[in-house]
């Protein structure tokens, strides 16, 4: 199955281990060594699954996990893999968001089949009740961060998605980059000059031309506006 996991674990062979009966199975693979590495993939490309240690060295895996659902990763399955087994820490891992809880050791192969599982049932879900916005040959997934091509997923970063996505809620309508700056990094401060370079990254995966865009166009004196005059029936 194609997909995106991300492994949060400390101890290297272990994630190598797993990381390598995953990509036999088709999966692409990245690797943390700690919650605090994990958050910062995160913020550049969201995972279709996650496997999460609990004891980790600084935030710990509770933590990461509290964090992880806090921020409306709802429906991204989450897989904890520890040697904890005491019926208060999985009960606590289950009850804060966790999708599974495998025990220490465990066999590589019933892991990979747990992983396939759960990307089934998050699959089904979403084609159930897919939410996008359509633009040319693109769909963009309003509930799972995910920018589509046909069958093809576009890799975009957790900003560029929200970016994104506020400006094809306000298509049409042009928009400032100060607007911009305060709607998505919810800020009255900051660099705005961080939004210009976020809209580059945008063009260059969804544009044919980047320098002469079809979707995000520049409004001169006023910011940038999305256009949807290439939309296609879904």
């Amino acid at each position: 199955m194609n997909a995106n996991i991300l492994i949060i674990e400390d101890v290297p062979e272990m994630a190598e281990l797993v990381s390598m009966y995953l990509q036999k199975d088709g999966m692409s693979v990245r690797i943390a060594g700690s919650a605090e590495e994990g958050l910062e993939m995160l913020a550049e490309q969201t995972p279709d699954l996650v496997i999460l240690d609990l004891n980790l060295p600084g935030m710990s895996g509770f933590d990461f996990l509290k964090r992880f659902r806090k921020e409306q990763r709802a429906t991204i399955p989450v897989i904890i893999a520890s040697a904890r087994d005491a019926d208060e820490d999985i009960i606590n891992a289950l009850g804060i968001g966790a999708d599974e809880f495998v025990t220490k050791p465990f066999s590589p192969r019933v892991l990979v089949a747990k992983v396939n599982a759960n990307l089934r049932r998050t699959s089904e879900v979403s084609a159930a009740a897919e939410d996008f916005y359509a633009f040319g040959p693109y769909k963009l997934l309003l509930n799972s961060c995910v920018l589509k091509k046909g069958a093809e997923k576009i890799p975009l970063s957790t900003k560029e998605y929200k970016v994104l996505e506020y400006m094809t809620k306000h298509e049409g309508e042009p928009l400032s980059p100060e607007r911009i700056y305060r709607d998505v990094w919810k800020s009255e401060f900051g660099d705005v000059t961080a939004v210009a370079v976020y809209i580059q990254r945008l063009r260059k995966k969804i544009e044919d031309d980047p320098a002469n865009p079809k979707f995000i166009k520049t409004e001169f004196g006023m910011g940038y506006k999305f256009a949807n005059s290439e939309q296609q029936p879904s």
